[in-house]
């Protein structure tokens, strides 16, 4: 690769990560452009972006890049917000983060990057892309695990393709430890050093979900169920709000003093009724899934599954990977796991992997 013909546009985010992103591209001798993202905000909510927006100008007058800003409000809440909401009202529970990176970073963003005559893009996360190149002389690209695993991303960015990841740069994937980024911040002299990690929704931060979604979800008081008696032992205020393993939000109006928490392990959203258990997991209550039936099924990397690969997946950011097999009949597309998942819930990402390279993943449809 000849760098110094090389453009690479960096997706600003005001934060640490990015910024030493953009300052390791500048020192590796590209041609680096420093973009900053605007989405949509609730108007109800602090907003924060134009301070974020200072922190990314501030870093580029220091690496002495240009700087751009790019509004993809309008994506962001159809594609992320709007998505959000539409799958708690069905009792589902999504992963906005990887529709943020679908539609909006490797989407709008993406796409503009190219027009504007871009070789490349590059954001600040955590995972790898591999350039292989095979016995017939072509080249294939692919998704790995970074190398720092607390803070490994490549859960949240299944649905990149082949051709994305080709023009895709993460500069800071291989490094071990969160600390050598800020180590790194502070030797380009970075104002975003030191500055807190984000938390919570992408670009939005850390909120409260259920806060949050009661904006444009309406209460409706329904019943809490013991899921070993049948009898309904409390209230809540919406099946729409609570996730499996949740064991806060809802009312028990029926108990003793050596009474132990109560975890929801299911909820029927044709009748708002919340089920829960004493029982910590779900394996305990009985309520496991051998069969994950997946729908919008993405393959990274050139998307071809090679024969006898081992497999491993995962339900949740950070989870432990297990091991299971890809079944695809009639179009429908079937995880069997080796070992029962506890808490699999309709709407929620999984990922498939093979050793420490991500293949893709699909949306969760229903279980057995």
């Amino acid at each position: 690769m000849e760098i110094p013909s090389k453009t690479v546009y960096v997706g600003l985010s005001g934060g640490v990560d990015s910024s030493v992103s953009a300052a390791l591209l500048k020192e590796a001798g590209f041609n680096v452009v420093g973009v900053f993202i605007k989405v949509w905000q609730p108007d109800w909510q602090e907003c924060n972006w134009r301070d974020d927006r200072l922190d990314a100008m501030s870093v580029c007058a220091k690496l002495g890049i240009p700087f751009k800003m790019l509004d993809l409000t309008e994506e962001y809440k159809r594609e992320v917000v709007d998505y959000m909401i539409d799958e708690y009202k069905r009792g589902r529970t999504p992963n906005p983060d990887v529709m943020c990176n679908r539609y909006v970073k490797f989407g709008g963003f993406f796409d503009w990057a190219m027009r504007e005559g871009a070789d490349f893009v590059a954001t600040g996360h955590y995972a790898q892309v591999v350039r292989v190149v095979g016995g017939d002389g072509r080249i294939t690209h692919h998704l790995y695990a970074a190398r720092d695993k607390e803070k490994d991303q490549s859960y949240f960015l299944w649905t990149l393709t082949g051709h994305q990841l080709s023009k895709t740069l993460f500069p800071i994937g291989h490094l071990i430890k969160k600390t050598e980024v800020r180590a790194l911040a502070a030797k380009f002299g970075l104002s975003t050093a030191e500055k807190k990690d984000s938390q919570g929704l992408c670009f939005i931060g850390k909120i409260n979900m259920k806060d949050f979604l009661k904006h444009y979800i309406s209460e409706k008081i329904g019943d809490v169920i013991d899921a070993e008696t049948g009898g309904v032992i409390g209230s809540h205020t919406g099946v729409c709000f609570f996730t499996l393993g949740e064991r806060h939000g809802f009312t028990i109006s029926k108990k003793t003093p050596t009474d132990q928490p109560y975890f929801v392990v299911g909820k029927d959203v044709a009748t708002n009724t919340l089920i829960v258990s004493q029982k910590r997991s779900s394996v305990d209550s009985g309520d496991t899934a051998s069969r994950v039936y997946v729908t919008n099924i993405s393959w990274t990397g050139d998307g071809i599954l090679s024969a006898g690969v081992t497999l491993s997946a995962r339900i949740r950011y950070r989870q432990k990977l297990h091991e299971c097999g890809v079944e695809t009949t009639n179009g429908q597309t079937i995880i069997h796991f080796i070992e029962p998942q506890t808490a699999v819930a309709p709407g929620q990402s999984i990922v498939l992997y093979s050793g420490e390279e991500c293949l893709g993943g699909g949306i969760i449809d229903r279980t057995e």
